[in-house]
């Protein structure tokens, strides 16, 4: 992401400052900065302050709470890409004696290992990292409170355990990992574990008079994975187009597309939430945005994407209770996504290179039974199969280098579709896990499980 602005219209620019200025007066916070993202680009930075002439600009630190989750997840599956654990490993297989080693690591990424919400007293976030120098000191008498793997409870300590981890299969500290891996290929200078100059205050304003306290700033310790960091709207703009579209010098676009699967149901009552590896899934406004929250004493944030409008907003405030920076973000690709949307790029036909007469022969209608669907190519010898009326299963699948698809998304996802013909090479059937799709619906002669009856269709 460069940092120059892609012009907006002045009227959309216009909708952008007037929320974040309802933000800042109405949540009562000292400042309030934000930043939108469009096509990987930031396009447009506002910010708001009770001080005149010390507006934050795009490059003004904040603390950024639980954000911090995002960036040990990407490390931890910067590990998995390369071999050095599987998701489904327990804990207790790379980092020994930590009494909940049983627990997996994909249950960690999603908070579903059952840990406990938070440490023992006293209350972490306005504490020193001495307070609980060792992980027993996180995890206390009782770490979990539920069976693992069973439900969504979101767990600091887990996260804890994941820096935890990258230190001991890295043989370095969370810190460096974070800095040699993401903050430097991606250009993050202003993203750090203590603030840097210049940076916002963190207040407490009173709830019922308008006069605040300072918040104290604790340096988290062996917490820090879960919510240590301070950044810029700058840096988290550009690391908000990473989320979007992935970076092989730090993590592939398949693998950040893994990290937004949820990983189990939202908990009771949280309505349109889930979570996936490391990332908040929301569904708001008819639109599904990836990214996460923070807090910590003193400081609010929130960074949403949505990978379908082409947009990612980012909304920072410096006060403990302050405005619900979440539903901003939100608001702001909302606003943009609405008034200026994105213009679908031309439609070209494929490359000849990538023209496959055989397999162009296998598009138009299958059925599955009496279901009618069609098989259409894409990029890449990619398949999509999608019913042709009504509701039904629709998939995209990827070519596998040995023959065959493996399905993307929806029920498919992960199930193989292969092509099975007759012995004199003419196209039989399509199989999908099991499936069977043929050319026309219980033909006689085709390879429909249970057979066909042999009187054929009839009339009443």
């Amino acid at each position: 992401m460069t940092s120059s602005f892609e012009a907006l219209l002045p009227s959309t620019e216009r909708a952008l400052t007037h929320r974040i200025a309802v933000a800042q007066s109405e949540g009562r916070s000292p400042s309030f900065a934000a930043g939108l993202v469009r096509e990987g680009t930031m396009a447009w930075f506002g910010s708001r302050t009770c001080v005149d002439g010390h507006a934050p600009d795009a490059g003004t630190q904040f603390r950024i709470g639980s954000i911090t989750k995002v960036f040990t997840a990407v490390l931890v599956l910067r590990l998995r890409d390369e071999g050095l654990l599987g998701l489904d490993d327990p804990l207790e297989k790379h980092l020994k004696g930590t009494g909940v080693g049983e627990v997996t690591i994909a249950q960690l990424l999603g908070h579903t290992s059952g840990l406990a919400a938070e440490t023992p007293s006293p209350w972490w976030e306005r504490t020193p990292g001495t307070t609980r120098p060792e992980l027993a000191d996180v995890l206390g008498e009782r770490p979990a409170v539920h069976p693992s793997g069973r439900l969504f409870h979101y767990s600091n300590p887990g996260y804890t355990l994941l820096g935890s981890l990258v230190e001991a299969l890295r043989g370095v500290s969370w810190e460096e990992a974070l800095r040699t891996e993401i903050l430097e290929p991606l250009r993050l200078g202003r993203t750090t574990v203590s603030p840097v100059a210049p940076y916002a205050g963190g207040w407490a304003v009173h709830p019922w008079a308008d006069v605040m306290m300072p918040e104290p700033s604790e340096d988290l310790g062996i917490m820090a994975p879960a919510g240590q960091l301070w950044s810029t709207v700058e840096d988290l703009c550009r690391f908000a187009a990473f989320l979007a579209e992935g970076d092989d010098r730090v993590l592939c676009r398949a693998s950040v597309e893994e990290m937004r699967v949820p990983s189990a149901p939202p908990a009771a009552g949280d309505g349109e939430w889930g979570y996936g590896l490391g990332l908040q899934v929301w569904r708001s406004g008819g639109r599904t945005l990836i990214g996460h929250t923070g807090s910590l004493p003193g400081f609010v944030a929130g960074l949403w994407v949505s990978v379908e409008d082409g947009l990612a907003a980012v909304a920072l405030a410096n006060a403990t209770s302050g405005p619900l920076t979440s539903a901003v973000a939100a608001d702001l690709v909302r606003i943009v996504a609405e008034a200026e949307p994105r213009i679908p790029a031309p439609w070209r036909p494929l490359p000849e290179a990538e023209v496959d007469k055989e397999l162009l022969a296998l598009t138009g209608p299958w059925y599955w039974g009496t279901y009618a669907y069609g098989l259409r190519i894409g990029a890449g010898r990619s398949v999509t199969l999608e019913p042709l009326r009504g509701v039904g299963r629709r998939a995209t699948f990827r070519a596998l280098p040995e023959g065959g698809w493996i399905g993307l998304d929806g029920y498919y996802q992960g199930e193989t579709l292969r092509v099975v013909r007759r012995p004199d090479g003419s196209v039989s059937h399509l199989d999908l896990g099991s499936f069977v799709f043929t050319r026309e619906p219980y033909e006689q002669g085709d390879a429909v499980p249970g057979g066909v009856d042999e009187a054929g269709w009839r009339g009443l």
